[in-house]
């Protein structure tokens, strides 16, 4: 009930005003479980990805914005309750594991889960390394794992600014990508990681972000180290951020890509709706150029299973 009411009050009110765009809707079924795997820019992702889809989805949130004060902390509290975000302990362990067996039960239950594989918001606009939980959830749903690019909120929201400015957002909605091949396979680390390259390689492809091969928190530590050492503060987190190794999740080749804009005559249209006459879209992106098959020998010793 909160929740439909929640998009029919503030959904109309960030329609009017921010005039979000959505492309691929199509590719989100109509019933069935599925999982949205987004690349997370600032905390309005959460707000806008729920607005522009018919049905329902429930994130994982992480405990921050559950317990925040003042006007503020208090808002955000109510709507990530009332939408049904699952909180997560980002710490890791058993806290995070309870989460995510949450989302698999939602899962089997025919809904939509939406998690965000990098774990935390990028610090720099960058798209970085996707934790393998979402590889996990995939196996042991068989849902199909659906790539969400999120487009400018961070422009809108940059990090610490609270109320996000006047800006247009959209939502690039890719292909489901189906790993049914790989199911009973979800404690082999080198699957999960191979997995969750290939995600974190459409989202690339998706939201024409640069891709950094570290782990968005450990770029945060990097980069609050940096702000503390000596000298000029702007120049020391330019070094930290720029020693960073870029490329393309597992050592794919870089492919060629720009950060979508919407087509002439492009108009907002929850997923599930028919798109708006004379919408045009842009020229395609390079596909990816291997599988994830390819790679299973090689992948990199991560821990299986977090979030």
């Amino acid at each position: 009930m909160f929740y439909r009411f929640m998009k029919a009050t503030l959904g109309t009110i960030l329609r009017v005003f921010y005039q979000p765009w959505i492309r691929g809707a199509e590719n989100i079924p109509g019933s069935g479980p599925a999982i949205l795997a987004s690349n997370h820019l600032a905390v309005i992702d959460s707000f806008f990805l729920p607005l522009m889809i018919s049905r329902e989805v429930v994130f994982l949130g992480k405990q921050d914005y559950f317990t925040g004060r003042g006007l503020k902390g208090r808002f955000v509290a109510a709507f990530m309750r009332g939408v049904g975000t699952i909180p997560v302990d980002r710490s890791g362990g058993k806290a995070s594991e309870a989460a995510l067996h949450t989302g698999l039960r939602r899962l089997r239950q025919g809904g939509l889960f939406g998690i965000y594989p990098e774990g935390t918001r990028s610090p720099d606009g960058r798209l970085y390394r996707g934790k393998t939980g979402v590889a996990r959830l995939a196996l042991e749903s068989g849902a199909p794992v659906i790539p969400v690019a999120m487009i400018d909120t961070n422009v809108a929201q940059p990090i610490g600014k609270r109320i996000p400015k006047l800006h247009r957002i959209g939502i690039v909605v890719g292909q489901p990508l189906d790993f049914s091949r790989y199911r009973g396979l979800e404690n082999d680390r080198f699957v999960l990681r191979a997995i969750t390259d290939e995600i974190m390689y459409e989202l690339m492809r998706l939201s024409g972000q640069e891709y950094v091969d570290i782990y968005a928190a450990t770029m945060k530590t990097r980069l609050a180290a940096a702000k503390k050492e000596p000298g000029k503060k702007q120049d020391a987190v330019a070094a930290a951020a720029a020693a960073a190794p870029v490329g393309a999740p597992g050592g794919r080749p870089v492919p060629e890509v720009t950060v979508p804009v919407p087509a002439d005559g492009e108009l907002g249209a929850e997923a599930g709706t028919t798109p708006e006459p004379g919408a045009t879209a842009p020229a395609e992106r390079p596909a990816a150029q291997d599988s994830t098959d390819a790679r299973l020998s090689t992948g990199p010793d991560v821990p299986a299973g977090a979030p």
